[in-house]
């Protein structure tokens, strides 16, 4: 998951940057210190994190040309990227700084949306492409071997059969016992290896199907959440380009929870009775988005209460984000600064952390399940499939013993 760990950090670290921008007033005078503090500390975390994500996916990336190429992009257009949020950090250090500091960072943002998100985006939807391709052919290949073992297993069922029919004409026997034991474990033997290779497909599609397709859902919307989130301090800190960025905001809200025709304006308001309607009946389609497909995918013990405290969680942070909206235009932008930015209890960033928390916690259901169906698949194959070989192993033996008799009684 390094492409989505990526793409999840790179706005993580886009937002930190805003934030400390932010928080330092002019030149450290006015600074907020712990929304300051916090926001440098997490920049420098994000960053390293980004390193390493880009060394890991370099060496997964060998041997694919396309890939290796978008690696090796993202690496120069995220040391641009850190060079223009340095210039616009050091510019924030001096007094009336923060023009130079702005347009430094708007430079740097432009670099985030228009070249490192779209080439971090390109590796998570090339892995997830693999992923679905490896699991079509695992699951095709199980199929095939489900129906050559059937049809093998017909075909020994017959020739067993017609020994044994053979050896009653042949000799006036009415049953030999021998094959008739090779006959059970023959047929037993098919049965379980059928009933193995079954499961197995089972537990690769609860994999895949179940578990994994709401783990890409759910990193997406975690992504999308800290690029929103930044979004929401773009818009503080750049007033000139408060249009884009409130366009942004309710583009990302839309993806993460989509209502058709609701504004900014009428966001907050609309999610509440759209939930409100999904509550009394999960049927209900009036919401589309990130959020939507994990709610239609629920399968496991504990998935469906967790997957609906993250929606409740997002609904509080979108409120915030209607008050800050609302203090800003009622001229009171320190204030939405200080609300929008503070991780005090009741504030922004601490519902925003309170709904991360919830998305972790719907995320890890998904992952542990799929940790779960993939070893109960290994320990289906490993624990079951030897019995099956040993049965018609045994089939052979009692085949050749039951017949044994009757040979020496052509000497």
């Amino acid at each position: 998951m390094s492409a989505a760990d990526l793409n999840l950090a790179l706005n993580d670290m886009d937002a930190q940057a805003v934030n400390s921008l932010l928080a330092n007033g002019d030149a450290g005078k006015g600074r907020m210190a712990v929304p300051y503090d916090k926001a440098i500390q997490l920049y420098d975390e994000t960053r390293e994190g980004v390193s390493r994500d880009l060394r890991t996916l370099g060496v997964a990336a060998d041997g694919d040309t396309e890939a290796e190429h978008t690696v090796e992009r993202l690496t120069a257009d995220f040391a641009r990227y850190q060079e223009f949020i340095g210039r616009a950090l050091e510019s924030d250090t001096r007094t009336g700084g923060k023009p130079d500091a702005i347009e430094n960072y708007r430079t740097a943002d432009d670099l985030l949306t228009q070249r490192l998100l779209p080439e971090a985006r390109t590796l998570v939807d090339g892995t997830n492409r693999q992923f679905e391709d490896a699991y079509a052919a695992e699951r095709s290949g199980l199929g095939a071997q489900a129906a050559l073992l059937v049809a093998l297993g017909v075909v020994l069922l017959a020739v067993l059969a017609l020994l044994q029919w053979y050896v009653a004409r042949r000799f006036h026997r009415i049953l030999n016992f021998g094959l008739l034991a090779a006959t059970v474990c023959a047929l037993l033997s098919v049965v379980l290896g059928s009933q193995v290779l079954k499961a197995d497909s089972e537990q690769l599609r609860v994999a895949r199907r179940d578990a994994f397709d709401s783990v890409v859902a759910l990193s997406r919307a975690r992504a999308i959440a800290y690029d929103a989130n930044a979004d929401e301090s773009r818009y503080l800190l750049d007033r000139d380009h408060r249009a884009a960025h409130e366009a942004a905001f309710l583009a990302k809200s839309q993806s993460l929870y989509g209502m058709k025709g609701a504004d900014l304006a009428s966001y907050e308001s609309r999610l509440g009775e759209t939930w409100k309607a999904y509550r009394e009946d999960h049927e209900d389609k009036r919401f589309t988005g990130e959020f939507r497909r994990e709610l239609d995918n629920i399968t496991f013990p504990g998935e469906r209460a967790a997957a609906e405290r993250t929606v409740e969680a997002y609904a509080v942070y979108q409120r915030d984000d209607h008050t800050v909206r609302s203090l800003v235009a009622a001229g009171r932008e320190q204030e939405a600064v200080v609300f929008g930015i503070s991780w005090e209890p009741g504030k922004s960033n601490a519902h925003f952390g309170a709904w991360m928390k919830a998305l972790d916690d719907v995320t890890a259901i998904n992952s542990r399940a799929f940790d779960t169906a993939a070893d109960d698949g290994r320990n289906k194959l490993t624990g079951r499939l030897p019995r099956a070989v040993a049965g018609l192993i045994a089939a052979a033996v009692l085949a050749a013993l039951g017949l044994r008799p009757r040979l020496a009684e052509f000497r």
